[in-house]
C-alpha cells in the first residue's frame, strides 16, 4: 500500500474541517465561534506545517495538481455550506435586481423600496435582509457586472454568486502559480480566511484582486496597455486597487496612464450619466464607519473623529509615498510589496473587516512572512462581536475588551519575529563574508 503524501494528509485534515463547517452551516445555521475559530486554527496549523516541510525539503516533489484539486474541494464545501456570520450577500443580490430593473444599481437606497408592491416576493425577502438599507450601494461598477452575471445564472441565488467568486479566486491561484513557488501559493489557496470569505460568504474583493494580479503578470510580459486596462477594471471593482496602480505602472509613459484613465472613465461614464455612482456611499464610509480598527482606535480618544482619520490618512500617504520613491529607483523589476501597502493601510484604517485581508494575502504568497499569515488567522477573531455572541447588552458590532489586544498583539509579535529573523540572517551573512578566506 502506498503511503499518503504530506500534501494529501494535510488536505484530508483540512477537508474534514471545511466539511464539518459546511455540514453545520447547512443543517444548523451559524457555527459556534469556538468551533469556527478552533477549526480555522487547526486548518492554518496544518497548512503552515506543510509549507514549512516543503521549505525544509525542497528536493521533495510537490504536486501542483493536488494543490489545486484539494483547493477546489475546499471551495465546494463553501458552496454546499453557504454564508455564515454575514448578510452582505443580500445587498449583492438586490443590486443585481436593481441593475436589471432600472439599468443602474446606484442612486436609490434599498429603504426606498420598502412596501413597494412591484418588488417580487423573493426579492422582498432579500430586501428585508439588507444591512444599512438607508444607504445606496457601495460596490463599484465592475463588481456590479459580476453581480449581474450571478442574476443571469439564477436570479436571487447566493449559490450563483459563490460559484462566480470562486472562479475568480481559482484564477487568482493560477496567476500566483506564475509568480510564486507552489508551496507558497498553497498558503493562499488553502487559507481558512480565503475559503470562508470567498467560498462560503461570496465576498467580491477577490474580483479586484484577480484583476490586479493579472495586471502584474501582464506588466512582467511587457503588455503594458493591457495591464493599464486591467488596472482600470480593478479600480472599477474596488477603489482599494488604486493604491498599487502607481507601482505597477511605474516609469510608464503618459500614453499608458492615458489608457488607464480613459478606461476608468468609460467604466464609470454610463452610471455618471444616470446621475449616481458608488462614490457617494464611499464618502460616508470614509467619514463615519469604524470597526476592528488598530492604530486609529488608539488615536480616537485623544482627538476628534475627523482629525484622527485625517492624521491616519496623512501617515499612510507619507508611508506609501516614501516606498514609491524607493521602488521607482529600483531597476530590478521586483513585484510591488502589496503586503506592505495593504498592511500599512489596515494598521491605520478605521475599518478592518476580515475579508479586507484578501488584498494582502496574494502578495504575502509571493513574499511569505510570518506576520502576514499570522494576520490571516488572527483577524478571524474580529467575528467575536456582540451580534455573534448573542449578547444583547453589547452593541452588535462591538468586541469584548480582550479581542483587539489579542488580535493585534499576535500580529505584532509575528512582525517582531520577522524583523528579528531578518536582522539575524543579515548578521550571519555579514559574519560569513568577513570570515571567508581570501582568494588564493
Amino acid at each position: 500500500m502506498r503511503f499518503l503524501s504530506p500534501i494529501d494528509i494535510a488536505g484530508l485534515i483540512c477537508l474534514l474541517a471545511y466539511g464539518l463547517l459546511s455540514w453545520i452551516t447547512q443543517t444548523s445555521g451559524d457555527p459556534s465561534l469556538q468551533l469556527f475559530l478552533g477549526l480555522s486554527g487547526c486548518i492554518a496549523t496544518a497548512i503552515f506545517l506543510l509549507y514549512a516541510y516543503y521549505r525544509r525539503h525542497p528536493d521533495q516533489k510537490f504536486s501542483v495538481s493536488r494543490l489545486i484539486g484539494w483547493a477546489i474541494l475546499f471551495r465546494i464545501c463553501g458552496i454546499i455550506g453557504g454564508p455564515f456570520y454575514e448578510d452582505d450577500f443580500y445587498r449583492y443580490l438586490w443590486d443585481a435586481f436593481r441593475f436589471i430593473q432600472d439599468g443602474t444599481p446606484y442612486g436609490l437606497a434599498p429603504e426606498a423600496f420598502f412596501g413597494d408592491a412591484g418588488v417580487p416576493d423573493r426579492f422582498q425577502r432579500i430586501l428585508d435582509g439588507i444591512n444599512y438599507p438607508e444607504l445606496p450601494t457601495i460596490y463599484g461598477p465592475v463588481t456590479q457586472l459580476v453581480f449581474l452575471g450571478g442574476y443571469g445564472l439564477a436570479p436571487g441565488s447566493v449559490t450563483a454568486l459563490q460559484v462566480l467568486m470562486i472562479l475568480f479566486d481559482l484564477m487568482t491561484v493560477g496567476l500566483l502559480l506564475r509568480l510564486a513557488p507552489a508551496p507558497a501559493v498553497l498558503l493562499y489557496a488553502w487559507s481558512p480566511l480565503v475559503i470562508k470569505e470567498i467560498a462560503f460568504t461570496a465576498h467580491p474583493d477577490g474580483i479586484a484582486v484577480f484583476l490586479v494580479l493579472a495586471a502584474v503578470v501582464l506588466v512582467k510580459r511587457d503588455r503594458t496597455y493591457s495591464a493599464a486596462i486591467f488596472l482600470a477594471l480593478a479600480v472599477g471593482a474596488k477603489i482599494l486597487a488604486l493604491l498599487v496602480v502607481p507601482f505597477i505602472l511605474v516609469r510608464r509613459g503618459l500614453h499608458v496612464w492615458g489608457i488607464f484613465i480613459g478606461a476608468l472613465v468609460l467604466i464609470y461614464l454610463p452610471f455618471i450619466l444616470q446621475g449616481s455612482t458608488d462614490l457617494e456611499t464611499l464618502l460616508v464610509f470614509t467619514r463615519e464607519w469604524e470597526f476592528n480598527a488598530a492604530l486609529f482606535s488608539l488615536l480616537k480618544p485623544w482627538m476628534t473623529n475627523a482629525t484622527a482619520r485625517i492624521l491616519c490618512g496623512l501617515v499612510l500617504a507619507v508611508m506609501i509615498g516614501g516606498y514609491y520613491l524607493v521602488y521607482r529607483r529600483d531597476a530590478s523589476g521586483a513585484i510591488v510589496r502589496g503586503d506592505w501597502i495593504y498592511g500599512g493601510l489596515f494598521a491605520l484604517w478605521p475599518v478592518v473587516n476580515s475579508w479586507y485581508l484578501l488584498w494582502l494575502l496574494p502578495f504575502a504568497a509571493i513574499r511569505p512572512s510570518v506576520w502576514a499569515w499570522t494576520a490571516s488567522v488572527a483577524v478571524l477573531l474580529s467575528y467575536i462581536t456582540g451580534l455573534n455572541l448573542n449578547n444583547m447588552e453589547m452593541h452588535p458590532f462591538a468586541h469584548p475588551d480582550w479581542v483587539r489586544p489579542l488580535e493585534y498583539g499576535l500580529i505584532l509579535l509575528a512582525l517582531l519575529y520577522d524583523l528579528f529573523r531578518r536582522r539575524y540572517r543579515g548578521s550571519n551573512l555579514a559574519a560569513n563574508r568577513f570570515s571567508m578566506p581570501p582568494d588564493s
